[in-house]
């Protein structure tokens, strides 16, 4: 699966060769979306938030992401990124931090995300997407607080850090002119977990993605 990661990362580079274009491709053009068309700005800046359908040790995980950041000359993005995951992931009970007690895992990556967008201005286009940064993972006991005779703390287990990179690529749609729709496919990549029961392998898998962007485009 690895592979996927290389060829993203081919062709969102080797898009950004024409990156100089930016500025005369620009002139005189509208921002073309469902409804009506709006004018160019030079650059702006939006926000993101994004529910990533993805697998974590095998299990289904769902995660929540919100970035954003500087939108420069129609192209690029360069901003943060953060999400988590939502749902219950159960920690095998072989490898939880309190013996005999139900734990689970909790993901969380950050760092940096940057965009390069193809043909921003047509209503369909292309967006190369890519975050790398930090991830870590604890365990924690979701279910404290319908326990009666709980422990007096829920404090994280077995913290864990590690480097991450997920190049994805989205078709973008522009809804509103300060809106656009954006579903896409990313492969998440760790390396470095040591946390207990979770390898690269396991934390490491493919993405599918649905994402309403928000600003000044």
């Amino acid at each position: 699966m690895r592979i996927s990661i290389l060829v993203l990362l081919i062709v969102g580079f080797a898009s950004l060769t024409g990156f100089g274009q930016t500025q005369q491709e620009n002139r005189g053009e509208e921002i073309q979306t469902l409804f009506k068309n709006n004018p160019v700005r030079s650059s702006g800046g939006y926000g993101a938030i994004s529910n990533k359908f993805t697998s974590i040790n095998g299990e289904y995980a769902n995660m929540v992401e919100m970035y954003g950041g500087w939108y420069i000359n129609q192209r690029f993005l360069l901003g943060l990124s953060g999400s988590a995951t939502t749902n219950n992931l159960p920690v095998p009970s072989e490898f939880s931090a309190l013996p005999g007690e139900d734990l689970s895992y909790e993901y969380v990556q950050f760092g940096l995300a940057t965009e390069y967008v193809i043909g921003s201005n047509r209503t369909f286009h292309l967006v190369f997407h890519l975050m790398t940064g930090a991830g870590l993972t604890v365990q924690y006991d979701r279910y404290n607080f319908r326990e009666t005779n709980h422990r007096s703390d829920n404090m994280p287990l077995d913290e864990n850090f590690f480097f991450v990179a997920e190049p994805g690529v989205q078709l973008e749609m522009n809804v509103f002119k300060w809106m656009r729709f954006s579903p896409g496919y990313s492969y998440r990549s760790v390396y470095g977990s040591d946390a207990a029961g979770l390898s690269d392998n396991d934390l490491s898998g493919s993405s599918y993605n649905l994402t309403l962007k928000f600003g000044k485009f």
